[in-house]
């Protein structure tokens, strides 16, 4: 597992924007940058940074996964026919630290990652402890009937801050999910405007 070198409120506040929607963002709060320059006035971006910061929030938003994992991702979904920016989204939302978050198995993605990490995790009834294992369509995923009762896992099923996507079924009374299809970019419920396109355009400079 990459070691994630920033907090994930530091990310938002990088940003300058809620990136997971959540309400205890400091970016709710002030959107400026974190540290005693963040309230600077910024120029405006040069078509570089604009593609740089999209690939850093798409980055970000997943986990803040590493450099190397997220262009392997990368250089898989231009391999693949269709759009590259969609591709690229459908595959990291078959990450499993993904699916489980976007199930509401847990209550951030960052949770989903050491959630799968610790065992909690099976799919098609054995057990998978890697957060990147890449979900196929019709997989079973269910949380591990000695973890059913979790704290972050009852918080998170219970919570009524974000809902479960079209493209995932789920049952929380059994807390088994399946992946139903591949979603395109306009059914992932990002809480802010991820741009997939800039970030093709960084990687193919």
């Amino acid at each position: 597992m990459s070691k994630r070198h920033a907090a994930k409120y530091k990310i938002d506040r990088r940003m300058g924007q809620n990136i997971w929607g959540r309400p205890k963002s400091p970016v709710n709060r002030r959107e400026y940058g974190p540290g005693q320059h963040g309230q600077r006035r910024k120029g405006k971006l040069s078509d570089f940074g604009t593609q740089l910061k999209a690939k850093q929030k798409l980055k970000g938003y997943y986990g803040n996964i590493s450099e190397k994992q997220f262009r392997g991702i990368y250089a898989e979904a231009s391999r693949v026919k269709g759009d590259t920016g969609e591709n690229l989204v459908g595959l990291l939302e078959r990450r499993l630290d993904a699916v489980i978050y976007r199930a509401k198995f847990v209550p951030t993605v960052f949770a989903a990652r050491q959630f799968v990490n610790h065992g909690h995790v099976k799919i098609n009834g054995r057990r998978v402890n890697i957060p990147s294992y890449r979900v196929k369509i019709g997989d079973v995923i269910e949380v591990k009937e000695a973890s059913r009762q979790h704290i972050s896992v009852l918080e998170a099923v219970q919570s009524g801050e974000r809902d479960v996507p079209d493209y995932l079924e789920v049952d929380h009374g059994k807390l088994v999910a399946k992946l139903s299809r591949i979603p395109t970019l306009s059914e992932v419920p990002y809480p802010t405007q991820m741009e997939p396109s800039l970030v093709v355009e960084f990687y193919s400079r």
